[in-house]
């Protein structure tokens, strides 16, 4: 049975349900046409520009405490508030514990410059 964001979030605590629908809005209010994937295996949520991994430009991330916004290629961000977090050579992510973390200014840069970077990598 197809999972949707809704039933992933239904497995989260009430704070990171709201936090996840607030953070989901985001990304669709700042990211021009972007589509969302659910990955029943991995009870996460995909955006991109194609249903290919490639195509993927964040991944959101639950936790019962919180949400992590995983970025394709994150590791090559430019990152001068230090938002990105994680120990990997490729991606990194940025947590999120509160409302208020997602409407951090700089959050809203290093997103805009992944959506850049993805256009860069995809026109070439």
């Amino acid at each position: 049975m197809p999972v949707s964001f809704e039933d992933i979030c239904d497995k989260y605590p009430g704070k990171v349900s709201e936090l996840a629908f607030s953070l989901r809005s985001f990304l669709f209010k700042h990211l021009p046409d972007i589509a969302e994937y659910i990955d029943n295996a991995a009870n996460l949520a995909g955006y991109g520009y194609g249903s290919g991994y490639k195509d993927t430009l964040v991944s959101m991330i639950f936790s019962k405490k919180g949400l992590k916004l995983g970025f394709y290629k994150g590791a090559t961000l430019p990152d001068p508030a230090k938002l990105l977090k994680g120990t990997g050579k490729v991606h990194k992510y940025v947590e999120f514990m509160s409302v208020d973390d997602i409407s951090n200014p700089m959050f809203l840069k290093l997103l805009k410059e992944a959506l850049k970077t993805y256009r860069d990598r995809n026109t070439k």
